[in-house]
């Protein structure tokens, strides 16, 4: 198939597009042409990080994701969208990129365009080595992903116990209102509890390793504390909290002698 370039021009009632008066057949004056603009951006192709296999519909949304943010640098696809079936709240984010970013109004300009919820994390890329080196979650967002351009991480963990500290107070509130929490809510918890113990016990942390480890410790299905059926509550409290103060005792004496 032949391809003419030309140029669109500015004209009195209508625009118009010059091309050679020498030109192959198929161009003839008064044929009908098909016009696609030159600079029409190349096609997307997502690079998979420890993932297996993603329904067709989930890998449509991301490709139209980044269609839409093409201007941002870097997009991060993680979170529960990733895992099998349709169990997820909302489509998390992260956004790598030196300027700023308004998230929450991305947030909503997203959702009223896929009808989905979504939770946009903007960072720069110096800020998400940080996070990795220091924060247990983002080392587990970041066990299984979906990237626009590849990426390259080199990281030691660096244990702050004051950060952590922080981290584990995110976990308190499933102790205290246990019964007004969704299943949602107390999964999010349990895996930051977990996630913190595994970074504080220097294992590797990623999602099978977090859910191998609520069945262990906490003594029940990650599923379960999902859709907020939890077989025996007493049981799973009791060792929730066994955990939690475990962890912060273990953080307590860490900021005491000044690590």
């Amino acid at each position: 198939m032949v391809i003419l370039v030309g140029r669109i021009s500015k004209g009195t009632l209508m625009d118009q597009i010059y091309i050679p008066k020498e030109r192959p057949l198929g161009f003839e004056i008064g044929m009908p042409v098909l016009i696609n603009p030159a600079t029409e951006a190349e096609e997307i192709k997502p690079v998979y990080y420890n993932i297996g296999k993603l329904e067709p519909i989930k890998v449509t949304i991301i490709q139209k994701i980044f269609s839409e943010l093409s201007k941002i640098d870097n997009i991060v696809v993680t979170g529960s969208f990733l895992e099998n079936g349709f169990l997820f709240n909302d489509i998390d984010l992260i956004l790598i990129d030196d300027k700023k970013i308004d998230s929450k109004k991305l947030e909503q300009n997203l959702k009223d365009l896929f009808v989905l919820n979504f939770h946009i994390i903007p960072l720069d890329y110096p800020t998400l080595i940080k996070g990795l080196e220091t924060d247990p979650l983002y080392q587990a967002m970041l066990s299984k992903y979906v990237v626009k351009k590849r990426l390259i991480f080199k990281f030691k963990n660096k244990i702050n116990y004051k950060l952590l500290d922080l981290h584990l107070l995110k976990s308190k509130p499933l102790l205290e209102n246990f019964d007004c929490l969704t299943g949602s809510q107390k999964y999010d918890m349990a895996r930051n509890l977990i996630a913190i113990f595994l970074f504080l016990d220097k294992k590797k942390i990623n999602n099978e390793a977090i859910n191998h480890n609520i069945k262990k410790l906490l003594k029940e299905e990650p599923l379960n504390i999902k859709l907020n059926v939890i077989i025996n509550k007493a049981i799973f409290l009791k060792e929730y909290k066994k955990l939690y103060n475990g962890l912060f005792n273990k953080i307590l004496e860490g900021i005491k002698h000044g690590s």
